[in-house]
């Protein structure tokens, strides 16, 4: 069964969502696993491209976005859409709602801000997994 995880943090900023997603991808991707980034939007998604180039100096995390797809896929794809097949390691998850496929993935990741708008997203995406038996853990970071 698919575990999930929520990561709160006490900043507002989109930025300190974003960086934060560079980290977490940074973790499972040196651990050998394949990360599925879903961002809330097309302007998220092409901030996430660039910095996970740029916000830890001498990193390199091998991504793509996913539109179009390319071939072949690298182990993070960055994308506003559904993920390709081959995908089913990491989900992090940016987006407002529950995706309706999370849980081909055994490891779903939510980054929450300290926003009232994504705290109040957050607590409903919560009560729909607790709803249905999945496992949470939450880390403030």
């Amino acid at each position: 069964m698919t575990r999930v995880d929520f990561y709160l943090l006490s900043d507002t900023a989109d930025s300190a969502k974003e960086t934060a997603t560079c980290r977490l991808t940074q973790k499972a991707f040196g651990r050998g696993h394949r990360v599925f980034i879903l961002a809330r939007d097309a302007a998220q998604a092409g901030r996430l491209d660039q910095l996970l180039w740029t916000f830890q100096q001498g990193s390199f995390i091998p991504h793509a976005l996913s539109e179009p797809a390319p071939d072949p896929l690298p182990p993070v794809i960055v994308s506003t859409q559904a993920p390709p097949d081959e995908f089913h390691d990491v989900l992090i998850s940016l987006a407002a709602d529950v995706p309706e496929w999370f849980s081909r993935f055994e490891r779903v990741a939510e980054v929450v801000s300290g926003s009232d708008e994504d705290k109040l997203n957050a607590r409903s995406r919560f009560r729909f997994y607790r709803d249905r038996g999945y496992a949470l853990q939450t880390h403030n970071l």
